[in-house]
């Protein structure tokens, strides 16, 4: 059992965070094992009880979990300014990453070159999404409950597009009421309360964030109007940003059913490739979102320019992706330690966790389609799509590669394919 030191100064944290962001590469996963590792062992700023329960917190709040865990763990060591820097840092860097790639694809995605390496992108991101489900699968999907739950929310996915609010919820009761029927104990070894709750500080902390994470969609929605692109996509984000539990994986096939099919913002192509701009960014990969935000109001501006229209979306759709962490967290955390014992809350975790992967498998099934079979022809399937993506899972899965190289080699595969064979 590692124990938490001394807390850091303030501005050695700051060091911390600001490090973070320009690190933080390998998905979920990784950011949580390199937050433990420098946190917990390295450092011993966390304990390893207060990382666990902080984790768990995280994973029962929609958004992505690895920057609420930044969050969380920002306001545990130096409150709220903590929270703020964890939170903030975290993402910061891929803002401006993606900013750059998103319009670097808009202006020469049509190069044959370039062309030629999102086509290479392709196999490469439906590998990465089949390796997520196989691993998702593999930790989740232990009991007959757990598998029935995912496959309902798959088929519901599938025949009722939309219905992911509905999916979550719904998995949730399912869980707490079979998790109210096991006998199991309350957990024991609880971290120490941060202080003592003060209700007029959580509320006074409540009101702060919901006005910071509202009013620029609304003031966008104010100044730009109701047709606007830029307001409808503030306020699609934030609406998204209150149900899509699950991280990225679980978010995009919601935001895909509307941003594609509903609003028509971009092609599922184009929504493929954000995925993997969005991969070889460090952070969180739900900053995608801000990927899709900048295409469509850069498709359609409005009376503002398409530069100024896509930067103006992609911002206000970053920020209401990640605003609502701080107030999960500098609401929710004060109460983490009591919340942590009520088990039903385990159970609806473990539904939705279930149910997460039905919806990433109907995701990868509606994707695939739209890459081996890009004339929706189901007897004509692209042979290079298959080949490589079967091979870069065989690799994801043998070796230890990198997101980053694995997508280097594979944009680089579709650059030669294209020089070597331009009519295929």
């Amino acid at each position: 059992m590692v124990h938490a030191s001394e807390s850091p100064t303030f501005r050695t944290a700051l060091r911390f965070w600001a490090k973070l962001g320009w690190i933080s590469f390998g998905g979920p996963s990784g950011q949580i094992a390199i937050m433990h590792e420098e946190l917990v062992e390295r450092h011993a700023w966390i304990s390893e009880t207060e990382f666990v329960h902080g984790l768990n917190f995280c994973m029962m709040l929609p958004g992505p979990e690895a920057q609420q865990l930044a969050t969380y763990l920002g306001w545990r060591m130096h409150g709220i300014r903590g929270a703020l820097a964890g939170g903030i840092l975290f993402f910061l860097p891929a803002v401006f990453i993606l900013w750059a790639l998103s319009l670097i694809y808009v202006l020469a995605g049509t190069v044959p070159m370039v062309a030629a390496a999102f086509y290479g992108l392709g196999p490469a991101v439906m590998a990465i999404i089949l390796r997520a489900l196989i691993q998702l699968s593999r930790r989740t999907l232990l009991k007959l409950l757990d598998w029935m739950i995912a496959v309902v929310a798959g088929l519901l996915m599938f025949h009722f597009r939309g219905s992911y609010p509905l999916v979550v919820l719904g998995a949730a009761v399912v869980g707490m009421i079979a998790h109210s029927r096991s006998a199991k104990k309350p957990a024991r070894d609880l971290p120490p309360p941060r202080g003592d709750l003060h209700f007029p500080h959580i509320l006074r902390n409540g009101l702060l964030c919901l006005l910071a994470w509202w009013i620029p969609p609304l003031l966008a929605l104010t100044l730009l109007g109701h047709d606007s692109t830029v307001a409808a996509e503030g306020i699609f984000f934030s609406k998204a940003a209150m149900v899509t539990f699950g991280g990225a994986y679980a978010v995009l096939p919601y935001v895909a059913q509307h941003a594609v099919i509903q609003y028509h913002w971009l092609s599922a192509d184009d929504m493929l490739h954000g995925f993997g701009l969005a991969e070889t960014t460090p952070g969180p990969l739900v900053i995608v979102l801000q990927f899709v935000a900048f295409l469509g109001a850069w498709h359609h501006p409005g009376a503002l320019s398409p530069l100024m229209a896509a930067t103006l979306g992609s911002l206000l759709t970053t920020w209401v992706t990640f605003a609502p962490s701080f107030l999960y967290i500098l609401v929710g955390a004060p109460f983490l330690e009591r919340m942590i014992r009520l088990e039903f809350l385990q159970g609806a975790l473990r539904a939705i966790s279930a149910a997460v992967v039905g919806v990433m498998a109907d995701f990868g099934i509606w994707f695939g389609g739209n890459v081996l079979f890009p004339t929706h022809r189901f007897t004509s399937p692209d042979f290079f799509v298959l080949v490589v993506g079967l091979g870069a899972l065989a690799v994801l899965l043998r070796f230890r590669v990198s997101v980053p190289a694995l997508l280097g080699s594979c944009a680089l595969l579709g650059i030669l394919y294209r020089l070597l064979l331009p009519q295929g």
